[in-house]
């Protein structure tokens, strides 16, 4: 859920003659994630975004699960997926159901001969290392280090990186990434309570219109099927566009956090929702103020959700043995809280440098195959005395 946008060049009104210069008429395409009754843009090709050459058999891509059913503490090493050339082969779902996938990946090349759209989820990519260019569309975004691209579901892209030194953290949410509803006001902005704003918000720009004929393959995920469709014409021949529904980026560095007397609990960290999950930022803070505060987070009881938590950078003072890119979930049904020692060692201590994504989702997780290979093993006893 994005604020109003334009860019390139568009008509006067709405679904109007649009022509070229030669006197044909501009292709209009309305996208939108929720038919006709949410968000949308409107964007105007040179060629129809219809004319499809031919296709190929598509080819199974669903993750393979480990374990359905646990309830367990676990820990897993997310820098140990190993580096792989294609951007979609470098995808390992590490964590799934039916709301979400979420996957760790380490693409070392950029898409060069193909564009990529998924279907069925929205996605949201957290960038820990690399940087580069996410070319839509609607444009150019930049990205680099911290983060976050938030891409609606049936946009087509392509990545290109700077270099081959690449880790992303993705989730794929089968329904829309918004805004949390608690920030925003009943018009849509975002409100001053807000720990970021429509500033903060990253548009797409530089829109480069390719009016180019040839064979074009998109690769199109749809209910765990991989599609190869081959189009006439390059995908990103638009114009011009506007419209609220687009690709954008949000930088975790420009998350502000919000503290308190005493220890805050997770939600005042929420970025993003969607159905059946949230997404939190932790970021550099200074801790509770209170004369005999505690910043360690007290024991809680996940009853409700899943607690994952992706380590992107700092020191972590509740856990022991933290490692960049490590994730730890914590299952709804046990508590789980500070590490033994990490309690009495907060007291005093006046700020954190942690940098940390948060996913905490209201239906259980699924371990992959992929998760199983990169666990560590005796996670759920770490917090033995």
């Amino acid at each position: 859920m994005s604020h109003y946008y334009k860019l390139g060049n568009i008509p006067h009104k709405r679904h109007t003659q649009f022509r070229r210069p030669d006197g044909s008429l501009y292709a209009e395409q309305l996208f939108s994630t929720e038919g006709f009754s949410s968000d949308y843009s409107l964007l105007y090709h040179n060629h129809p975004p219809t004319i499809i050459t031919h296709t190929e058999e598509p080819y199974d891509v669903m993750p393979r699960i480990a374990e359905e059913k646990m309830l367990k503490h676990r820990s897993f090493e997310g820098f140990k997926v190993k580096p792989e050339n294609d951007f979609l082969q470098s995808r390992k779902p590490i964590l799934v159901n039916n709301d979400c996938h979420i996957s760790l990946a380490a693409p070392q090349q950029s898409m060069q001969d193909y564009f990529y759209k998924n279907a069925d989820a929205d996605e949201m990519i957290f960038v820990h290392e690399g940087s580069g260019k996410l070319l839509t569309q609607y444009g150019e975004l930049p990205f680099g280090y911290g983060d976050y691209l938030v891409i609606p579901r049936g946009s087509i892209y392509q990545i290109h990186f700077n270099d081959g030194n690449n880790r992303l953290f993705i989730v794929e949410s089968f329904s829309p990434i918004r805004y949390p509803k608690k920030y925003m006001s009943k018009e849509g902005q975002l409100l001053e309570h807000s720990p970021y704003c429509e500033r903060d918000i990253r548009e797409p720009q530089n829109l480069v219109t390719i009016d180019e004929a040839g064979d074009f393959v998109i690769k199109t995920k749809k209910r765990g099927r991989m599609y190869h469709i081959h189009y006439g014409y390059h995908p990103f021949d638009v114009v011009g566009w506007d419209g609220c529904c687009y690709p954008y980026a949000f930088s975790i560095h420009d998350f502000e956090p919000i503290t308190g007397r005493v220890h805050q609990p997770p939600p005042v960290h929420q970025t993003f929702e969607a159905h059946n999950f949230v997404v939190c930022s932790f970021v550099p803070r200074l801790y509770d103020y209170h004369p005999q505060s505690i910043p360690a987070p007290y024991n809680h009881s996940n009853i409700d959700s899943d607690e994952l938590l992706y380590y992107v950078d700092g020191d972590f003072m509740s856990r022991k043995n933290v490692t960049r890119g490590m994730l730890t979930l914590h299952p709804g049904g046990i508590p789980h809280g500070p590490h033994p020692g990490a309690v009495e060692k907060s007291i005093g201590k006046k700020e954190t440098q942690e940098l940390a994504v948060m996913v905490d989702t209201f239906h259980p997780l699924q371990l992959t195959v992929d998760a199983i290979e990169i666990e560590n093993d005796g996670y759920v006893m770490s917090w033995a005395e």
